[in-house]
């Protein structure tokens, strides 16, 4: 059993699997890219759920609306950081032993390696070896040298390494890798993140309850998050007016107005990829739409329901669809669903929405009455009407009744239901509140990633020997002098370095 252990623990802790490991952790963190994410958007994630109802089942079952904190995805990440920390452990540990120790002694044959040259000089050995040395010592090379005995006809020779940092290149980058998977879990651990859709003009203040979504980590304490508030004053949006693109939102930007505890107010232009910084909560602005004014009047002639209706877009033209429900009507409960055309158009008969810009706007809504199940005590999303219990009020020759207002027209109901009145619009903005405390630990690892990555690729790990021999030659003393080099890291032109160093050795020998 222990030999079983020691067994895994080596598996575990090779290089092989780490790379397998981040590899799987790649592929675990598609399906949070592809499937919408309950924490991330819920109504996304809920309409995706009507709309697969069959796959809806396997994918909660499996965990792929919650990818990040499903225990699959948890069991991969642990496992990435054991095997990262018992690669570079021992690693580091080998790596510091061998940089304490000198560069091997020259082989004994050199003309074995397969970059090696030679020539001969008039230089004493000496000379060539200190010349060698002060070489090799200026291009940055480690040196170790020796002398094989006293006999002065004896080979002579100077050793010299370098690259001793593609290695702690190759370390940096594994430590890079844990310091990112650190920075991820405690922004997991103590962040949050959530959403909230605001009507221009709303205020919001930083508290768990003004959250439409929310999402805290797991040690997450509410008593740190960041004492602001704010409101969006204005919206203001650029349209696209020509190309294909036309109609579509090229840039937009909120008018935010800010307050941090009892500070002074502030005023921040939020834009996409600009968020708005107040301590360390972060604000983004990632979407927007329109909220129409409807009041709905009962059959008594009071006002069931009135103000601005958040309607979510159904593409980028913003054709958005809405709910609205007024269950205080008399004589029975009002429900309207429809959708708004921004800029609406007749073609062909059909209704048709021309592009974003709220330059005609209308609503077409159908109306339902009786019960629309309110009253269960369960929650009910305000973008889904239940129908289960009422009836399609109908209208001209026998059809569901559909009511068309552009604003300031006013509808009536039948059989005294009442009246809808399209009042006015304003615009909405979706903000996206997060406090992420490990961002920065993060980002530091990713720069010392590229850093690691840099010092593996660009920097050469190889050794060189130069050997000064004693030779006679017609009866006249000569030194034979070899150089060799190995190159450790691969894909260098060793070559072309021996040839510069023969060039100078030649020149100061």
């Amino acid at each position: 059993m222990r030999e079983l252990l020691r067994w895994s623990w080596r598996q575990l802790t090779s290089m092989r699997t780490a790379l397998v490991l981040l590899l799987l952790l790649a592929l675990a963190a598609v399906p949070g890219s592809v499937i919408p994410q309950e924490d991330v958007d819920s109504l996304d994630a809920t309409r995706w759920k009507e709309a697969h109802e069959t796959l809806t089942p396997i994918y909660e079952r499996l965990g792929l609306f919650d990818v990040y904190g499903s225990p699959w995805f948890a069991a991969i990440y642990l496992l990435l950081v054991a095997s990262l920390v018992g690669c570079i452990v021992p690693r580091t540990m080998v790596y510091a032993r061998a940089i304490r120790k000198p560069p091997p002694a020259a082989p004994r044959n050199l003309s074995r390696l397969p970059d090696h040259t030679t020539y001969r000089t008039d230089a004493e050995p000496a000379a060539v070896l200190a010349a060698a040395r002060a070489v090799l010592k200026r291009r940055g090379y480690r040196l170790r040298a020796e002398e094989d005995g006293p006999d002065p006809t004896a080979t002579s020779a100077v050793s010299a390494e370098r690259g001793y940092l593609r290695e702690v290149g190759n370390l940096l980058f594994h430590l890079a890798v844990l310091v990112v998977l650190l920075g991820f879990a405690l922004g997991g651990l103590f962040g949050y993140k959530g959403g909230v859709i605001l009507v221009t003009g709303t205020p919001f203040a930083n508290n768990p309850t003004q959250y439409d979504e929310f999402v805290p980590g797991s040690l997450f304490q509410a008593d740190r998050m960041d004492d602001f508030r704010f409101t969006v004053d204005d919206f203001d949006v650029e349209w696209t007016t020509d190309g294909p693109r036309m109609g579509m939102a090229r840039n937009f930007n909120a008018d935010v107005r800010y307050r941090e505890g009892d500070g002074e107010e502030e005023q921040y232009d939020l834009r996409v990829n600009h968020p708005l910084k107040i301590g360390g909560t972060e604000l983004f602005l990632i979407g927007h739409g329109y909220a129409p004014v409807v009041t709905v009047r009962d059959g008594d002639g009071e006002i069931a329901y009135s103000g601005p209706t958040v309607f979510l877009p159904q593409g980028p033209d913003l054709l958005s669809f809405g709910v609205i429900k007024a269950p205080d009507a008399q004589p029975s409960q009002i429900g309207l669903e429809g959708f708004l055309y921004p800029t609406f158009i007749l073609a062909d008969g059909n209704p048709r929405n021309l592009y974003g810009a709220a330059d005609n706007p209308l609503i077409s809504l159908n109306v339902w009455t009786g019960d629309l199940n309110m009253d269960t005590g369960q929650s009910q999303s305000v973008y889904v009407l239940d129908k289960s219990k009422a009836e399609a009020v109908p209208g001209k020759n026998g059809q569901p009744q559909r009511i068309d207002l552009s604003i300031g027209e006013t509808a009536e109901l039948p059989d005294g239901l009442g009246s809808v009145t399209f009042e006015d619009m304003y615009s909405w903005q979706r903000i996206q509140i997060s406090q992420t405390p490990g961002k920065q630990i993060a980002l530091a690892g990713v720069v010392l990633a590229l850093i690691g990555l840099m010092g593996s690729l660009f920097i050469r790990s190889r050794r060189v020997w130069v050997r000064a021999t004693v030779t006679d030659v017609e009866g006249r003393a000569e030194t034979m002098v070899e150089v060799a080099g190995l190159e450790r890291s691969g894909g260098g032109d060793l070559r072309s370095v021996l040839d510069d160093l023969v060039e100078d050795l030649k020149g100061k020998s």
